[in-house]
């Protein structure tokens, strides 16, 4: 221990007053930021019409949006390992930049094209390469920025839902430990996905594994307005009400004609379920069926075939978290 009066000791001190003092201290509150209204993602909820897009060029086109509000947009972070070009997200390099401390050094391959790689002292994408750990650090930092430096910050991190939880499981825990704000989302998501590269990318367990974070709120959405919904209160319980929790949601890469919102589901959607199709024909035998992500396009039709084929009633609900729904039950029972 440095002698009391000295350089050293003066200067221990100095710096510990400097950095709040000597007892520890966290900021759990921070700068409430306000959420923007659900109808500012108006051309989500109406449904795609006649065209056919996935719900991860529907979450694209939400960002795009957001990153554009005057309260939170430039308080967004978009975090990609990769993949920016597989999920339809290379616009924004021209729109946002990556952040790149140097600039740009080089000449881009792709400078001809319209969204070229465009590196920038001011951008904003994080593009960390092959490098699951490293962005998922990033989404820490800028996760927990409310309370290191009393500036909230959101990160979206965009990656292959099978190299999320998987790959990086004990820093999703860290994540939840140090009480970081964010959404995590995992694409081309699903059993049926990407089937010409195998079975490394059909993801269907990765929501077992998030169900384990206390603080780790999971959706798996099957369409545009869903997404939309659960990403608008995600946002208000994180930034505008200051809740610690993170989301994960997957998205798929699937395209099919998005529908628009049904009237009074936004509240199903948050917890869990809703009820999207219901029978009214009366029938000998009625029953309840249910499903998530793309698998719940086959559920329609299997309801479709029992009412038209075998004269069975059957009401669809859509499930958007099972796991939403098990903590539901868990807490209803203790």
């Amino acid at each position: 221990k440095p002698e009391e009066g000295s350089a050293e000791a003066r200067y221990l001190s100095e710096r510990r007053t400097a950095l709040g003092g000597f007892v520890p201290q966290r900021r759990a509150k921070s700068l409430s930021i306000p959420t923007p209204p659900l109808d500012t993602l108006k051309a989500i909820l109406d449904g795609s019409g006649d065209r056919e897009i996935s719900t991860t060029m529907a979450f694209v086109r939400i960002l795009a949006q957001l990153v554009k509000d005057k309260d939170i947009g430039q308080r967004i972070v978009p975090i990609i390992p990769d993949e920016a070009r597989t999920f339809g997200m290379e616009g924004m390099f021209r729109q946002l930049g990556i952040y790149s401390s140097v600039g740009q050094l080089y000449e881009p391959v792709d400078k001809d094209q319209v969204m070229f790689y465009r590196e920038d002292k001011k951008g904003q994408i994080l593009e960390e390469g092959i490098n699951e750990a490293g962005a998922m650090s990033s989404f820490i930092a800028a996760g927990t920025s409310y309370s290191n430096h009393n500036q909230p910050m959101l990160p979206f991190y965009i990656f292959y839902s099978m190299f999320g939880f998987q790959r990086i499981g004990d820093l999703a825990w860290a994540a939840g430990d140090s009480r970081t704000r964010g959404f995590l989302i995992g694409g081309t998501a699903g059993r049926t996905t990407l089937n010409g590269e195998g079975l490394q990318h059909e993801d269907g367990h990765s929501h077992i594994l998030a169900s384990t974070i206390p603080n780790c709120r999971t959706f798996d959405p099957t369409y545009g307005y869903e997404l939309a919904v659960i990403i608008q209160d995600g946002m208000k319980k994180m930034t505008e009400e200051q809740q610690d929790v993170f989301y994960y949601i997957t998205v798929m890469n699937e395209s099919y004609q998005q529908p628009a919102m049904p009237a009074g589901v936004e509240e199903g959607i948050v917890k869990g379920m809703y009820l999207l199709e219901e029978d009214t024909k009366e029938a000998a035998h009625h029953v309840q069926l249910m499903g998530s992500g793309t698998i719940l396009r086959e559920v329609r039709e299997a309801a479709k075939i029992l009412r038209e084929d075998f004269n069975i009633g059957a009401d669809v609900w859509s499930v958007t978290s099972f796991n939403e729904l098990r903590r539901d039950g868990l807490a209803v029972e203790r």
